[in-house]
């Protein structure tokens, strides 16, 4: 498949009113769709009507939450600075709520956290909400301040921490429910694709892949003219047939048509910035959406930035960042996560311990050497889970590997223990790399601590995994682990390295859990 050079989306050229959303494909942070499982409510239409019934009931669940929480608040300002029953109370105790609520439900609609561009993509809709929240209880202080209102207090201890954290489930729990409804082919916007075929061919497949955006691809325009237009012509892509519709000239009928919600451009097809114009124009008369997904490589959102120069709008990369408070913010979290993860799991590191103690000779941890930030050398702890040789028989194994690239794995080692199987399986081996974590040899989120044969091994780019401390947990755990090839685990790692944020951290950490429950590739 050939790698076009990627396209310079020209956003501010397009009608003003008709700014296309903008298109993250392939999120490694962001939970995969199941898409084996489609059923059709694939109907015209079907996208906007789910669109508005969704935001409508985020919009009353957000309201619902935030009179709680200030409920909650008032209750504990009236057992504090009255005895008086709630009736008697003055209106100064009624108008501070009043005021909390209306500008915290003013300000989540005003920062768009149920927009389109945000609902069920995850991290992104939980920052907002979050920021929107902040800038609420902002302006609220400042205005409490100047008025010196002094029972105000109370609502900041109470209501924006529980009302922040009661917001933050809620849309997780509406994201959770919305992915499943997805998974039967519900609350999908209907899209065609648009552009060359290898292009094409590239979208289909990523969405195929990790449909978090909720798009269903139900055709595709050419930049080739159908041989027979008559015929019932289909494009190939994995498992997937998707429809040719047709060719780059009538993809905007095309969409009129099949009334869809999403035309997505994909690369630079024929035409280039002069052909999407014309598309966009033509779009007006349609209630399709314009959107171009550019081949950007592992780049993440937070990094693109837009910025119109007269005539000639452009796309700002930010080149990544690995010193600063960022990374001061990420070592705090480190301290504080392993130092209480250490004493509330002291009883099961004890336990496991002596299960390890009573069930083979040997040591309880295994030391190993391994390559930190910068290309420095530490050791690594692990409960030991193989036989006391087993570094010894490495060699005898090493034609069974069936590992990928540099890394030896074998599902059925026969120097595992025991234990050491139901250790590994659930990711208990890698406890005590807590005190990796807290002495600062490693974070609890980064890419995957490598062994020095295979950093003396690696391509000049992949040494870019070592920028950054390796990682207690990070992108290739949540994402197959020992089922990765090479270059997949790679790619994450570098994906991570450079895209790092505080939240994707969070998220990273909540999905460990979850492999840890149900594991998949541990071995």
């Amino acid at each position: 498949m050939s790698d076009p050079q990627p396209l310079l989306p020209s956003v501010s050229a397009l009608p003003l009113g008709r700014r296309p959303r903008p298109r993250v494909i392939a999120d490694p942070i962001a939970e995969p769709i199941s898409t084996a499982r489609v059923r059709s409510t694939d109907t015209p239409s079907a996208g906007r009507i789910w669109a508005a019934r969704y935001r409508h009931k985020l919009r009353l669940t957000d309201v619902s939450v935030i009179i709680g929480t200030v409920a909650v608040a008032l209750l504990a300002v009236v057992s504090i600075d009255t005895a008086a029953p709630v009736a008697t109370l003055p209106e100064a105790h009624w108008l501070i709520p009043i005021c909390v609520a209306a500008t915290w439900i003013t300000t989540l609609g005003t920062f768009h956290t149920r927009g389109p561009r945000v609902v069920g993509v995850g991290s992104t809709e939980y920052k907002r909400v979050i920021n929107a929240s902040a800038l609420a209880f902002g302006l609220l202080a400042i205005t409490f301040l100047v008025l010196q209102v002094e029972s105000s207090r109370v609502y900041f201890l109470i209501a924006f921490p529980l009302g922040v954290l009661a917001l933050t489930l809620e849309r997780w729990l509406w994201r959770k429910w919305l992915l499943h409804q997805r998974q039967f082919g519900h609350y999908l916007a209907r899209a065609i694709v648009v552009g060359n075929r290898d292009d094409v061919e590239y979208v289909v497949g990523q969405m195929d892949e990790k449909s978090g955006a909720a798009y269903r691809i139900v055709g595709a325009a050419l930049d080739e003219a159908p041989a027979d237009p008559h015929a019932n012509q289909r494009l190939a892509v994995g498992d997937r047939s998707v429809p040719i519709v047709a060719d780059l000239a009538h993809a905007a009928g095309a969409a009129a048509n099949l009334g869809v919600d999403t035309v997505i451009v994909a690369g630079h097809p024929r035409g280039g910035s002069t052909y999407i114009r014309s598309l966009a124009w033509e779009l007006e008369r349609t209630t399709a959406e314009l959107v171009l997904s550019s081949r950007l490589t592992d780049v993440a959102g937070p990094r693109i930035h837009f910025r119109p120069v007269e005539g000639l709008p452009l796309i700002h990369v930010e080149i990544p960042q690995f010193e600063g408070g960022k990374h001061v913010l990420k070592r705090a979290l480190d301290v504080v996560a392993c130092g209480v993860s250490l004493v509330l799991l002291l009883p099961l590191l004890t336990a496991i311990a002596l299960l390890i103690r009573l069930t083979s000779p040997g040591p309880v941890l295994f030391p190993q050497e391994r390559v930190g930030r910068d290309g420095h050398t530490f050791r690594m702890l692990k409960f030991r889970s193989m036989e006391n040789n087993a570094e010894e028989n490495l060699a005898k194994l090493r034609e069974q590997n069936e590992g990928s690239g540099l890394l030896f794995k074998l599902k059925d080692d026969p120097r595992v223990t025991r234990i050491g199987r139901v250790l590994r399986k659930h990711s208990l081996d890698e406890l005590p790399q807590l005190w990796n974590v807290l002495v600062g040899d490693m974070s609890l989120v980064g890419p995957r601590p490598p062994l020095p044969d295979e950093v003396r091994s690696y391509e000049n780019h992949v040494h870019r995994r070592l920028y950054i401390k390796p990682g207690l947990t990070g992108m290739w755990q949540i994402n197959g682990r020992s089922d990765l090839s090479w270059e997949e685990s790679v790619r994450l790692d570098l994906y991570y390295v450079e895209n790092w944020s505080l939240a994707g951290d969070l998220m990273i950490i909540w999905r460990t859990f979850k492999v840890v429950l149900n594991p998949v590739g541990a071995y």
